[in-house]
């Protein structure tokens, strides 16, 4: 089944279904997240979008038998739209993630992990030349030294090692996962949403070096003039929680 798209007020997640082939995906499934992400997009009040998976697997990335054949929807398309998507992004990474699934992880904000989860990028292995801003994750995240071990030698590193290297922004036991997931999800949906997306905007545009100055000024300037940094601070100083529109 393609992926599936659920919004439940501020959170929108978005759930890989194919568990019998790890999650790999085809051309069906590519299209089906670029509109996903879209949907996302346009619905104002979502502030957090969520990658799942359904099985023992995140994600094994695209079908290696179709690498090469045309597509709708290319893949570093729907990677760079998740990078540049405007809620905050997380990966629910319940298990091993694989080829260009590391990348579609990457692209997220944060990363949640559990300790038999695993990665490795094969792309040398079978003579492939990865994408630019692909490359270019690998190196903002994770470090030249740290890229080059994945993509030049295609090491398999475990869980403890994601999490060492920068992959896992979170490892929880299994236990704990969606706990942990719905807590994260609930922080972040209830920040301050003209503080909280044109932060994560501009944050990555300066790991990329694509850093708009004037975009940013008028972004600050909003946040100094809007009700929520009223409403922030009076919460604040009155010790209550705030309650933030995004005006």
């Amino acid at each position: 089944m393609i992926p599936e798209l659920t919004i439940c007020g501020r959170v929108a997640t978005i759930t890989l279904r194919r568990p019998e082939t790890a999650n790999r995906l085809d051309s069906e499934d590519l299209s089906a997240l670029i509109e996903h992400i879209d949907v996302a997009n346009k619905a104002e009040d979502v502030l957090v979008l969520r990658l799942q998976a359904n099985g023992k697997y995140f994600c094994s990335g695209y079908d290696i038998l179709r690498i090469g054949t045309s597509q709708a929807v290319a893949f570093d398309q729907v990677v760079n739209a998740l990078e540049d998507a405007r809620p905050i992004t997380i990966a629910l990474i319940q298990g091993g993630v694989y080829g260009g699934a590391t990348d579609l992880a990457l692209a997220c904000d944060f990363r949640l992990g559990v300790p038999h989860a695993n990665m490795f990028m094969p792309a040398a292995r079978l003579g492939l030349h990865f994408y630019q801003r692909g490359l270019e994750r690998y190196v903002s995240r994770l470090g030249l030294n740290t890229a080059k071990r994945l993509f030049l030698m295609a090491e398999t590193i475990d869980a403890a090692e994601m999490k060492t290297c920068g992959f896992l922004t979170h490892l929880v036991e299994s236990d704990v996962f969606r706990t942990t997931a719905e807590s994260l999800t609930q922080t972040l949906s209830g920040m301050a949403p003209i503080a909280l997306c044109g932060m994560k905007k501009h944050l990555n545009r300066i790991a990329n070096g694509t850093l708009d100055i004037a975009e940013l000024r008028v972004d600050i300037e909003r946040s100094l003039f809007s009700e929520d940094l009223r409403e922030g601070t009076a919460a604040w100083a009155a010790k209550r929680p705030a309650r933030f529109n995004g005006r």
